[in-house]
């Protein structure tokens, strides 16, 4: 049985994905580290601090907490865990519906956010400018750079 090749397009596509992933996950490596180093919270953490500080509420349903971080929701459920472990939120059951459950950021995961969202972007433009550099993932830079503007 023969195969044809992928066409044009299909390669083309598939190489600037392939760039785009290899450029996320350094990124991704090089901001976890440095969390973890300075602040003593992982990425998802982070992330989650970071959507509940944002949140108008300062809480978030736990599903549509782990749709923003991109978990499911048993690693979104272990990830409140670990928040409300370190003081920096609990759980709160919704008044309305007793099955409903929200993630609350606490005076303290607030303040750790605060702390560690200079790192998030220095680290993150430590990393893109980094990679701007690199002849594989420099163009891909340059073009989400550039998408912005």
């Amino acid at each position: 049985m023969t195969t044809s090749p992928p066409s044009p397009a299909l390669a083309s596509d598939q190489a600037v994905w392939a760039r785009v992933l290899a450029l996320h996950a350094h990124v991704e490596r090089e901001l976890a580290q440095a969390l973890q180093r300075r602040h003593g919270i992982g990425l998802s953490e982070y992330r989650s601090l970071e959507h509940l500080a944002a949140s108008e509420t300062n809480e978030l349903r736990m599903q549509v907490l782990a749709d923003q971080v991109g978990l499911g929701q048993s690693s979104v459920t272990r990830l409140v865990g670990r928040l409300e472990a370190a003081g920096f939120a609990f759980k709160d059951l919704c008044p309305s519906d007793k099955r409903g459950v929200y993630a609350v950021i606490t005076d303290e995961g607030r303040k750790r956010y605060r702390d560690a969202r200079a790192t998030y972007a220095e680290v993150l433009s430590a990393a893109l400018n980094q990679f701007t550099a690199d002849p594989q993932l420099g163009p891909t830079v340059q073009a989400l750079r550039a998408a912005l503007h």
